[in-house]
């Protein structure tokens, strides 16, 4: 073992010692019901399901615990090598499901579970996401991104920039012109409503476009020979320096309130950030609208539920996942939330296509984002993509907070992709 390898087992450890309270897996109470514990991050729309599911099996009590998302997945590795604190469910993102699905014996199989029967279910490409080399399928796929863009109608209107979502999508056909789009509305902007929230959200969106992002096909690194990662980061960065970021790293409580305070007035939303920005800007309901990607196209995140081995009632919890998973439940979060479903069979239903969402003045999520889905080309996620996504947004942080520039802060970045590929 190297001693980086080392390293990193150590503080894996260590992780799991100081989490291992946060986790846990299911119990069973004197009556025989049985606990199903869910660790999640975010919200994945599943909480209004539970009552049903219980319901339909009085056996079962259903707990979701949800913690942020680069906590959430250091905390199911730091559990799986530990083999102990893992939930009976744990929701795993895009960015990080090759890293799990490199280690299938810390899963249930679900092809012990009548998977192979389920198959079709999916986007052919959100299924093999998560089937192991050796043939296992760790997990079901939850939803998929589908890139748009959110924007605020009344920043626009002060800024004196269109309003309606179809002239909106016309200023920014491409990148470049987004860019340009943001120094109009920076030169006239409202007191404290920057054009977009910040630039690591931004070069994710990018990326998420680019046919090879952070690997190649082979499970090489390519971030430093791959133009299209440093034209991204350049791009950034020549915005962040023209005034066009409020400079707020996502998921952050200061992002969740820069919703609230209206402190941006655009951000790269694919389905699954619809859910946040109700969450955190309910008093600016009907103010947000949904145009186009510049661009056009592309994915940025989506889910999976699995059920690692060491759970105590792995068929319960595969029940569990099978029934969260299928088209009927993902429709109802699609309604509720607007993320948007994996199974493909989905997209044909009219609740599902004819859709609208008033919060974001009724624009057609459904019509918007199915057709995102179908059109999509998936790129290939190696097995440390996440963390490698979270290096770069570091990056790109510490020139937001001033604390380098855009060369010392890339440098630094790939000795630190270098650290996590050891």
């Amino acid at each position: 073992m190297s001693a980086a390898k080392l390293r990193l087992l150590v503080g894996v450890l260590a992780v799991g010692v100081l989490t291992a309270g946060c986790g846990g897996s299911s119990g069973s109470s004197g009556d025989g019901r049985v606990t199903l514990t869910l660790n999640l991050f975010g919200n994945m729309g599943f909480k209004d399901l539970y009552a049903k599911y219980e319901a339909a099996h009085p056996n079962i009590k259903i707990v979701e615990r949800t913690s942020a998302y680069n906590d959430h997945h250091r905390n199911l590795a730091a559990h799986l090598a530990t083999g102990s604190g893992a939930a009976d469910v744990e929701g795993i993102d895009t960015g990080f499901i090759a890293q799990f699905r490199a280690q299938p014996e810390r899963f249930v199989d679900l092809r012990k579970h009548g998977a192979d029967g389920l198959k079709d279910r999916w986007l052919p490409w959100k299924w093999q996401a998560s089937v192991a080399k050796n043939g296992a399928q760790i997990g079901y796929g939850t939803d998929v991104g589908g890139l748009a863009m959110c924007y605020r109608r009344d920043l626009f209107e002060k800024a004196g920039l269109p309003t309606e979502r179809d002239e909106v999508s016309k200023l920014w056909p491409d990148w470049a012109s987004y860019f340009e789009a943001g120094r109009k509305y920076t030169a006239n902007k409202p007191e404290g409503a920057s054009f977009f929230d910040g630039g690591a959200q931004i070069f994710n969106a990018m990326i998420g476009q680019a046919e090879t992002g952070y690997y190649d096909s082979s499970d090489h690194v390519v971030v430093a020979t791959n133009p299209v990662v440093r034209s991204a980061y350049d791009e950034v960065l020549k915005a962040v320096a023209d005034g066009e970021s409020a400079k707020l790293v996502g998921s952050s409580p200061a992002w969740n309130t820069g919703f609230a305070k209206s402190q941006f007035a655009t951000i790269a939303c694919p389905a699954w950030m619809l859910a946040k920005i109700q969450d955190q800007a309910k008093a600016f309901a009907g103010k947000w609208d949904i145009a186009a990607i510049p661009g056009g196209g592309g994915n940025w995140g989506g889910s999976y539920l699995t059920v690692p081995a060491q759970s105590k009632h792995a068929k319960e919890a595969v029940d569990l996942i099978t029934w969260l998973t299928a088209p009927e439940q993902q429709i109802e979060v699609f309604k509720a939330h607007g993320i948007l479903p994996s199974t493909v069979a989905t997209y044909e239903k009219p609740e599902v296509k004819n859709l609208k969402n008033a919060f974001f003045n009724d624009a057609p999520v459904g019509q918007v984002f199915t057709t995102a889905a179908l059109n999509l080309k998936p790129q290939y996620q190696g097995p440390r993509a996440g963390d490698i996504q979270t290096a770069i947004r570091d990056a790109i942080n510490r020139v937001e907070e001033g604390k380098q520039d855009g060369p010392q802060a890339w440098e630094q970045m790939l000795k630190d992709v270098e650290r996590i590929e050891q």
